[in-house]
């Protein structure tokens, strides 16, 4: 199977420590983590994906909205730039423990965070990232061996 993905939760999953919307949206992300984990595929789509879903079901699920479009845009372009690839809806990878690292770096780093602007979580996510991201649903921590330059 294939995990389908919006560009701006590339960031998001950097950060996912059980934190949700809603309980159910949280039950769904804990699902799709369990996915990433067990190294799923991943497609690149445009607008709702497999995290959003726990959020559809809402008489006005933001999932929909101009700025999310645009969060989405921004993360395309941050992550196509800091991996030298292309990222657009339709590209398919593998969420490896080297690519994850890398963009956990430029995250802690602030060098991916333009997307992030607006979003409700931020706050979370700055603690997160500055705990070396201890406590992640997606992948591992960040160890004191692997920021030392």
């Amino acid at each position: 199977m294939t995990i389908r993905l919006r560009a701006h939760h590339l960031l998001c999953i950097l950060t996912y420590v059980g934190n949700g919307y809603t309980p159910g949206f949280t039950v769904n992300y804990d699902r799709v983590a369990r996915r990433m984990n067990d190294d799923e595929e991943i497609e690149l789509v445009e607008g709702p994906d497999e995290i959003c879903q726990g959020l559809l079901c809402e008489k006005d699920a933001h999932c929909f909205n101009d700025s999310v479009r645009r969060r989405d845009e921004t993360a395309r372009h941050l992550v196509s730039a800091l991996m030298n690839e292309t990222f657009t809806p339709g590209k398919r990878f593998q969420l490896s423990p080297e690519f994850l690292l890398k963009l956990r770096l430029a995250f802690a780093a602030g060098e991916l965070r333009r997307a992030c602007q607006g979003c409700q979580w931020q706050k979370l996510c700055d603690r997160v990232a500055t705990s070396g991201f201890c406590g992640v649903r997606i992948g591992e921590p960040i160890t004191a061996v692997e920021i030392t330059p």
